[in-house]
């Protein structure tokens, strides 16, 4: 599984518009545009989950630096989540 960070997504774009974009590569499990808790408006930024590596690699090649929705894509694999401190 290759779990891929997307992001200067634009604003409109929604998770369904963003497994479209990387379902011409192959299966997509997930695919979801990462929005703000309080205002529910997108941060710019999403992830796409691909079972299979090869068609991951491909999508990352393909639709990094495309466009898509009026902006150009940046896309990469993604890096492990850092562990933040607790925030009191």
């Amino acid at each position: 599984m290759t779990n891929i960070y997307v992001g200067n997504l634009s604003y409109q774009t929604s998770s369904s518009e963003l497994e479209n974009a990387f379902a011409e590569f192959g299966e997509v499990s997930r695919a979801t545009v990462v929005s703000d808790r309080e205002t529910g408006r997108s941060k710019g930024f999403g992830f796409v989950e691909m079972p299979d590596d090869g068609n991951a690699q491909s999508a990352i090649s393909a639709l990094n630096d495309r466009d898509l929705n009026g902006r150009n894509l940046k896309v990469n694999e993604a890096r492990p989540r850092e562990e933040r401190s607790q925030r009191w």
